[in-house]
């Protein structure tokens, strides 16, 4: 079989875009898009990954001359699609702490354009023990900010040379939470106010949303061969993920944004705003509330992956209806453009290549049943003057899901079809159910629990009458029943 590097041509470009971060999902979506920006011609730029710990290496990267497959697999207006695509848009790889001379001296590039991160949700956080001095420092925020020091300091303030910078860490407000960091740091090393100044406006710190499946390299027995058959060469970077992808970029000044880094000019789905809560929003509640919504309950009705669900006469209209009449009206953007996000969440759903377990996705559902359903329902209520059903039956679902763990050592385990599961959630979650096991009253009690809803629940006018309806239904009839029924109850 042929070698990656007989396949990869790499077009000498200036490097534009530093990348801290070498995972699989920058591979499948940032990286992916810059490659693609670059051929089509809104973009001339190549990018150079930064590992940012000291642990791991980068051997596979320089071994394949930093090339790489980037395959999207699942289903696209209706059709089962696959497409790779041979990455070679990476110039090379570097290591921050093994490489430090290499790295710094990317901050003194004359065409750098763009910082992208992705260091995990722990990533930007602020510590007091980095040091200007350390090399580098120990924290993304530290390596930043010297980072961008150095930059300044090389060239002398020049407005010009300020960068974009697009972290995409799964944090609310990331870009601000990161310029936060990054101004610590300059007040707690002493750096100077021209400097902050310069961070102010040459810079454009953003907000990013990002949305894209990205499950990897291939785990399953011979799977990584059976790509490289059909690539016809050996590729151990091959990363997969899923053809949607979202990139929506929160700025101050969108125009000047677009003037650095333009994909949606090629097509490619990035989204410049000063606000981007409206699309935070429609994520959350359309594409995470319909997981919650139906998750626990379709898994005590004994399903247990999400495609499985999407083609079952009895889950996919539970579905259809928390999605298209429950949430969708409750999206503040206009309607053809959230029903298009909806038709797009169903497709995901149905992704052939994807086995999503219900019982993962099932992983501290209090606290995501309150961020994701929560707010739909409430507004769903004012807008309408009435409950929608099947958001409050996934309330009794998710109750019942919790109350069909045991107690035992700590924690809940239940048993469906004589296999053991194990209920996940944060301490006071478990306390509670394993506190108030087999009582009677257990859903009222959970719905008082105003520490987990933010707010007492037993006051939403008719949630409590409407919520126990459901969980009778579940209890006596069984999850499939209460499923079947809520789809279609006052139609």
């Amino acid at each position: 079989m042929r070698d990656i590097k007989e396949i990869g041509k790499r077009v000498e470009r200036p490097v534009r875009v530093v990348q801290f971060g070498e995972g699989n999902f920058l591979r499948a979506f940032a990286d992916r898009m810059i490659d693609e920006a670059n051929e089509k011609g809104v973009f001339d730029g190549n990018i150079v990954l930064v590992k940012p710990i000291e642990y791991g290496n980068l051997d596979l990267f320089r071994e394949q001359d930093c090339f790489y497959t980037a395959v999207l697999r699942g289903r696209e207006n209706g059709e089962t699609v696959s497409a790779p695509r041979l990455v070679t848009s990476v110039a090379r790889a570097v290591g921050s702490v093994e490489d430090y001379a290499e790295f710094m001296a990317l901050a003194r590039g004359e065409d750098l354009k763009i910082v992208v991160s992705n260091t995990t949700e722990a990533g930007i956080a602020f510590s007091p023990d980095d040091r200007l001095d350390m090399e580098p420092p120990a924290t993304y925020p530290g390596k930043l900010t010297k980072f961008l020091y150095e930059r300044y300091t090389f060239f002398g303030g020049d407005e010009d040379k300020g960068l974009m910078i697009l972290p995409v860490e799964l944090i609310e407000n990331n870009g601000g939470a990161l310029y936060d960091c990054v101004t610590k740091f300059a007040a707690l090393w002493g750096l100077p106010d021209e400097f902050v100044r310069w961070l102010d406006t040459a810079c454009l710190f953003c907000s990013t949303l990002v949305d894209r499946i990205v499950t990897g390299y291939p785990k399953g027995d011979g799977e990584a061969e059976k790509i490289w058959e059909e690539l016809g060469y050996r590729d151990r970077l091959v990363t997969v993920g899923e053809p949607f992808a979202l990139w929506v970029i929160e700025t101050k000044d969108p125009d000047r944004a677009r003037s650095v880094f333009d994909p949606a000019s090629a097509g490619l789905p990035v989204i410049y705003t000063d606000n981007m809560k409206p699309y935070r929003e429609r994520k959350v509640r359309i594409l995470n509330g319909a997981h919650t919504s139906f998750c626990p309950t379709a898994f005590l009705a004994g399903r247990s992956i999400v495609r499985d669900c999407m083609r079952d006469p009895v889950v996919r209209p539970f579905i259809d209806r928390c999605v298209y009449r429950e949430i969708m009206p409750t999206v503040k953007l206009p309607a053809e453009e959230v029903k298009r996000f909806a038709d797009s969440v169903m497709e995901r759903f149905d992704n052939p290549f994807i086995d999503h377990a219900l019982i993962s996705i099932c992983l501290n559902s209090v606290s995501k049943w309150k961020a994701r359903v929560l707010p739909s329902l409430l507004d769903y209520l004012e807008a309408t003057g009435k409950l929608p059903e099947a958001l409050t039956m996934s309330f009794a679902g998710l109750c019942a899901f919790y109350a069909s763990g045991s107690p035992r050592g700590g924690g809940l385990y239940g048993v469906r079809n004589g296999e053991e599961y194990r209920i996940l959630d944060d301490g006071a979650v478990l306390s509670f159910f394993t506190e108030h096991h087999g009582a009677p009253d257990l859903l009222d009690l959970f719905a008082a629990r105003s520490d987990f809803w933010g707010r007492d629940l037993t006051a939403v006018p008719g949630f409590l009458d409407t919520a126990k309806k459901w969980y009778g239904v579940i209890r006596t009839e069984g999850a499939e029943a209460a499923l079947k029924k809520a789809s279609v109850e006052n139609d």
